[in-house]
């Protein structure tokens, strides 16, 4: 089963500017229930964990991005950038973790689960570990 899904976002443009709606009902395939957003500098890293539970659907709100992530096999990279007009939803139970490519950079983070210390991998091991026994 592909643990990733890339939602194409649609954008209307004008002289003054871009607006790009996000419908929760018909482009996300998950019920939101917790928001939150990552800024990052130029070259830092923030996430490198994976969830036994929640999903996440990952927005690039400003500056650049490379979503990194595995099942544990191959390495997977998607750019996230307001231009692309992407998100990118994570299913559980993939590593993954977030290259920050430009200063003030910015991602907002929707997840299908409030927040629960215990749905957190922070060891590769014990990750490679657990999909193993799935």
């Amino acid at each position: 089963m592909k643990k990733y899904r890339i939602i194409k976002l649609k954008s209307f443009i004008n002289n003054t500017g871009k607006l790009i709606p996000i419908d929760f009902k018909n482009q996300v395939p998950m019920k939101i229930k917790r928001i939150f957003y990552i800024f990052g500098k130029k070259n830092s890293l923030r996430g490198d964990h994976a969830h036994k539970k929640c999903y996440q659907l990952f927005f690039p709100v400003k500056g650049s991005v490379d979503l990194i992530f595995t099942e544990g096999i191959k390495k997977k990279t998607i750019n996230l950038n307001p231009k692309n007009n992407i998100a990118v939803l994570i299913y559980n139970l993939v590593w993954c973790k977030l290259k920050f490519l430009s200063n003030n950079s910015i991602v907002m983070v929707g997840c299908n689960r409030k927040y629960e210390f215990n749905d957190y991998i922070e060891d590769y091991d014990d990750f490679i570990k657990t999909i193993k026994k799935k």
